[in-house]
């Protein structure tokens, strides 16, 4: 009888429908999707109603599609910011290989993040409603446990602060923190462990929009800097050490400052660049260490460039045209566009990373030649808002 894999999923992403789902099928594996979100999902595999929330309410779902033969849970796996707690205390109850779910706590509350790194790299953080007269500004103010650079702006003084919180309060209501403003050159480390070995599968230097938004507009990569031994020691002090972790990181003057760590697989179509720049079956290297295996032999693949690089909307309206899901060669370039948005959808401008209308994913011999390729194919296609 196949292994079951009982995956913990919110909205609907190409990352589980795209990428970790066709895993888990080439894998074998039985997968049942847990999910609060039922009619988002077109899975292929049965869907389970659940609070995906409440660990226990995500261990009731498993024990009851078990004993309705839905198979005993051989891993409870979740790839989402807000899930990897819940999924991982699930996982636990049934004694399945998991994340630590302190350690995912920390990782996703900022407040606890910084609290927790202190001793390693003090970083001036506070609720963004009690700011003291004395802080260091400027300061960056972001929602608690938020993602997609939503909700994020550079401010000033207290006056533009206060302004700030205002306006988002207008949006929502969950926590807000305001951090020290960190320069440097941004960058993120991409790690996957096993709980005995943390291995680094690369990294990709970030451009962000100018200031006050952190719109994420390119991701390129590069060779690790020097100071991502500072930022190993930082996850490890976190208790990352299993699965998957996306790490946003600066460096200014030999140090390396954490921004967020998101214990889950990058995102925005940049896991998939990664998966084809390494050579490897990375969703199923990912499913395979929640299995209980280790992780395989290194391949060191062979020098390339690459680059991901999502268009994004410059105004409010209804995308009425824009290509489809592409591949391509241009010379000794591979392009692949899949797209974020639908013909038809109604574009609402928010200086997040959620102005995605889709992402090109270039892979050359290097960055002249993936430069050139990335240009013509954006030349050559059209996305419309009216």
């Amino acid at each position: 009888m196949a292994a079951s894999l009982y995956l913990v999923a919110g909205k609907a992403t190409d990352s589980v429908t795209h990428g970790f789902l066709p895993a888990a099928a080439r894998l074998g594996l039985d997968v049942t999707l847990l999910t609060d979100r039922p009619s988002a999902h077109d899975a292929g595999v049965p869907v389970v109603e659940c609070d995906v929330s409440d660990f226990r309410d995500i261990i009731a779902r498993v024990e009851d599609t078990a004993a309705r033969g839905g198979g005993e849970p051989a891993a409870v796996f979740s790839n989402s910011d807000f899930l990897q707690a819940p999924a991982a205390l699930a996982a636990a109850y049934f004694g399945l290989p998991a994340k630590d779910w302190r350690a995912a706590t920390r990782a996703k509350n900022k407040a606890l993040m910084r609290r927790h790194l202190a001793a390693l790299d003090p970083v001036f953080s506070a609720d963004a409603g009690r700011v003291p007269a004395g802080a260091p500004y400027p300061l960056v103010v972001k929602p608690r446990e938020g993602v997609a650079s939503e909700d994020v702006f550079l401010v000033h003084d207290g006056v533009e602060l206060a302004a700030r919180v205002e306006e988002i309060r207008g949006r929502r209501s969950d926590p807000l923190v305001a951090e020290e403003y960190l320069p440097g050159r941004l960058h993120t480390l991409e790690t996957l462990g096993d709980g005995r070995r943390l291995r680094v599968l690369g990294s990709f230097r970030t451009t962000l929009s100018p200031p006050p938004f952190f719109v994420e507009e390119r991701l390129e990569w590069s060779p690790p800097p020097p100071e991502a031994a500072q930022v190993l020691r930082q996850l490890e002090a976190l208790g990352v050490g299993f699965g998957a972790c996306h790490t946003e990181f600066v460096v200014h003057e030999g140090r390396a400052r954490v921004i967020e760590v998101n214990y889950r697989l990058i995102g925005d179509h940049c896991d998939f660049l990664l998966a084809d720049l390494l050579g490897v079956p990375l969703f199923e290297q990912i499913l395979r260490v929640h299995l209980g295996a280790a992780l395989p032999g290194r391949r060191v693949p062979p020098p390339r460039h690459a680059v991901a690089e999502p268009v994004i909307a410059d105004r409010c309206g209804t995308l009425t045209a824009a290509p489809g899901p592409l591949q391509m060669e241009d010379g000794p370039v591979r392009l692949a566009y899949r797209p974020q948005r639908a013909v038809g959808d109604t574009v609402s401008l928010t200086r997040t990373n959620r102005d995605y209308l889709g992402t090109v994913r270039a892979i050359g011999p290097g960055p002249e030649e993936v430069n050139a390729a990335l240009a013509r194919f954006r030349a050559t296609h059209d996305w419309t808002i009216a």
